[in-house]
């Protein structure tokens, strides 16, 4: 069975509590208890997701989409949609930079994460989390 849900939110910085309190619940209306591990690396993800868009998504954009995906198997497909059109890429940073790591969580955190193209409306990052065996 396939369980998805998404929604909109403020590009404002409080919308990442948001996000993350939205996909928590519902992959616990989905049957992820508090412990486990994909629910904590989804919510994880989205912040990190939701927070580029905040950060970096274009100035005039007044919201973004979230979607979370909960598949049969157990994991979950996040994405995070705004209408930005420059792909977010990793960054070399040193360790004085405050900022500039949060694709490198996504990418040790996500099973696999990438960006998808919506034409003139924008990008869509996604992250695939999968469940421990």
């Amino acid at each position: 069975m396939l369980r998805r849900d998404s929604f909109r939110l403020p590009r404002h910085p409080a919308s990442v509590g948001l996000a993350r309190h939205r996909v928590r619940d519902h992959l616990a209306d989905w049957g992820h208890g508090p412990d486990d591990p994909a629910l904590h690396d989804a919510v994880l993800l989205v912040s990190e997701l939701a927070t580029n868009v905040v950060r970096h998504g274009p100035l005039l954009e007044r919201e973004f989409e979230v979607a979370v995906t909960a598949l049969s198997d157990g994991s979950c497909l996040i994405e995070v949609s705004d209408e930005g059109r420059t792909e977010p890429r990793l960054r070399l940073v040193t360790e004085w930079d405050e900022t500039g790591r949060g694709l490198r969580l996504v990418e040790h955190v996500a099973a696999a994460w990438g960006v998808w193209s919506r034409g003139r409306h924008g990008k869509t990052v996604w992250a695939l989390v999968l469940t421990e065996a």
